[in-house]
């Protein structure tokens, strides 16, 4: 049998060094909507031979919130790994390098030593910038190559001859070095494609035959210009823009990302145009955040390549619920009600569903098991026909009780919860019961079901003082335990976080090195703390020296001050990790009060990482 292959002759693609931008004014009028243009031509789907997902939730996703603490990021990159960086589906994440908080979250998802996500970086196109990815050791990096007029000409002030050639000198440097170049064709949706962009790529592909290292390019469509249609024409084609790409310029689908935007609410269904066009990557970011109006949802393409490809454990799906308490709980985000997979009522229906249809077959309302692959039940809307089982069926489900804990419709306070709702349906009322109006209602009648301020504050107290005195430890005028040494770095901590009242540190047996007393007025009441004291029979001490992790009390009250405290504690180890003693802090619950909002605004800044 023969087989035979179609050979086509790579085209020489020209530069097309014009002396005036071209913005494509027919397409974009900018005082009027901007155009769609079709042609003749019909492009058939040819999918990625793998299609995967790369995140940029710490650069794109960090320029449309407040920015994420090194903890918080550290946490979000290992729940990517969970996610789907486990099988490789989630592929790679980006990071910015340019500040010490930058770095030390590069650090801190390097430190993780998985193999997906792979840590990459991001920087403009220019030597300087490099150098910090060299610095971190990373094996690659983005960096911005902006290809439309619009930024050669009107931003950069360049015409498109010395914009390639300022860009494919940085591109050389990286190949000297080791490093993947992944350039990102920022505005391609409005640029010249066979003037510019393919010219551009074929002098990439060109260097990386040369240098035997991948050089892979980003398709930015960076105002969200990219259309999904058959028959749509250039520049606004995705499905042409990645046959381009991969036919005329010979860029493995492999090295081709898609970066979209939701400017025309079409960043999901473009983002899947492409893989199913041949390129491999699609660039996302956790709940679509990304400058603007936003990325393509990293949660939602991941059902896109369950559904797609049919491959099931590619992910671990319930992971997605897990990232959005995480985004709720941790970072005080609102994912919307409504929000597809992600929203607490995003599989609920307005028509009211009451628990016996729930009973009967969740499956006539419900896109799929979304208890088995999100783990999250089907949520009900409370109606004058709901009764006291879909009262208390809301409350087990949107607080999340289980086993014991859970609300049965006989608590009296379902039936004054319930009898509420009635009145409000005999008075008139026509429409379903928010979300919003249920929680007054059951933290009215059952407030023992909800955090108080109080348990805030002791949630608050627990993470600072972890972090504080875990730095604190790690000091080497502690971790040498000479006692004047000691004493020195405690009075300055002190200095700063006056809501800690005594600090002490002992020895292996439990006697006391050094200790310092915060407030003078309080140095009597402390007068029998002293260097040599035993304090082997505290928990606060047995505990570390037990377990080598950190100990923190419940609040009491304390013996010397009568003050509202709690003890943080946590072993001291040399050079070896071997434990050597003991650093104790008992912490003001008054003071902490006192200072709560620049403690949070502190934290919040990663000030306390």
């Amino acid at each position: 049998m023969t087989l035979m292959h179609l050979n086509r002759t790579t085209p020489r693609l020209r530069l097309d060094n014009r002396e005036t931008p071209e913005l494509y004014r027919e397409l974009f009028p900018y005082t009027k909507v901007s155009r769609v243009p079709f042609d003749d031509t019909i492009v058939m789907p040819r999918p990625a031979e793998r299609m995967f997902i790369t995140d940029t939730t710490f650069r794109d996703g960090q320029q449309a919130r407040p920015p994420y603490t090194v903890k918080q990021i550290a946490h979000i990159f290992s729940l990517l790994h969970k996610l789907g960086g486990h099988s490789g589906l989630i592929r790679a994440s980006e990071f910015f390098l340019y500040s010490d908080k930058d770095r030390r979250a590069v650090e801190a998802c390097q430190n993780m030593d998985f193999r997906y996500p792979e840590v990459t970086g991001w920087i403009r196109a220019n030597k300087n910038d490099l150098k910090l990815v060299k610095s971190m050791g990373l094996k690659e990096t983005g960096m911005l190559t902006s290809v439309s007029d619009y930024h050669i000409h009107l931003k950069l002030g360049k015409d498109r001859a010395a914009a390639m050639a300022d860009y494919l000198e940085v591109v050389d440097q990286a190949l000297e070095w080791g490093i993947i170049p992944r350039c990102h064709f920022e505005d391609l949706t409005r640029a010249d494609i066979y003037g510019f962009c393919l010219p551009f790529a074929q002098a990439l592909m060109e260097r990386s035959r040369e240098a035997g290292i991948p050089v892979k390019i980003r398709l930015c469509d960076t105002m969200g210009y990219g259309v999904p249609y058959a028959g749509a024409a250039l520049p606004r084609s995705v499905a042409k823009l990645v046959r381009a790409f991969t036919d005329e310029a010979q860029v493995p689908g492999e090295w081709l990302e898609w970066h979209g935007h939701n400017d025309f609410h079409k960043v999901l269904i473009n983002a899947s145009t492409a893989w199913l066009s041949g390129c491999a990557g699609a660039n996302c970011t956790l709940l679509g955040f990304g400058e603007r109006t936003g990325n393509a949802p990293l949660e939602a393409m991941i059902i896109e390549y369950i559904s797609l490809t049919g491959e099931d454990d590619a992910a671990n799906t319930p992971v997605i619920s897990e990232i959005v308490r995480y985004f709720e709980e941790e970072l005080e985000y609102n994912v919307p009600a409504n929000y597809p997979f992600a929203g607490r009522d995003f599989n609920a229906t307005s028509a009211g569903i009451h628990v016996d249809g729930l009973a009967k077959n969740e499956e006539i309302y419900n896109i799929f098991d979304t208890t088995k692959i999100l783990g999250r039940p089907v949520p009900i809307i409370i109606t004058d026909k709901s009764g006291k089982a879909g009262v208390s069926y809301w409350i087990n489900t949107s607080l999340e009780l289980a086993g014991d804990d859970q609300v049965d419709k006989r608590h009296p306070a379902v039936d004054k919860i319930y009898n509420r709702i009635m009145e409000a349906y005999e008075a008139g009322r026509n429409t379903s019961f928010s979300n919003q109006e249920m929680k007054a209602l059951v933290k009215r009648y059952m407030p023992e079901l909800f955090a108080s301020e109080f348990d805030h504050l002791k949630k608050l107290a627990h993470t600072l003082a972890a972090q504080l005195i875990l730095k604190l430890s790690e000091e080497m005028c502690i971790r040498q335990l000479i006692s004047e040494d000691a004493m020195f770095c405690m009075e300055r901590f002190l200095g700063e976080y006056p809501f800690i009242q005594f600090m002490y540190l002992t020895d292996t047996e439990g006697k006391i090195v050094a200790r310092k007393v915060s407030d003078p007025a309080d140095r009597p009441r402390f007068a029998s703390m002293t260097v040599g004291v035993d304090q082997s029979d505290r928990e606060w001490f047995q505990r570390p020296m037990q377990n080598g992790k950190l100990h923190i009390t419940d609040f009491y009250t304390s013996a010397f001050t009568g003050k509202l405290c709690l003890t943080v504690s946590l072993p001291v180890a040399d050079q070896n990790d071997k434990i050597t003693g003991v650093l104790g802090a008992d912490i003001r619950f008054e003071e902490l009060l006192k200072r709560q909002g620049d403690l949070e605004y502190a934290n919040d800044l990663g000030q306390m990482d």
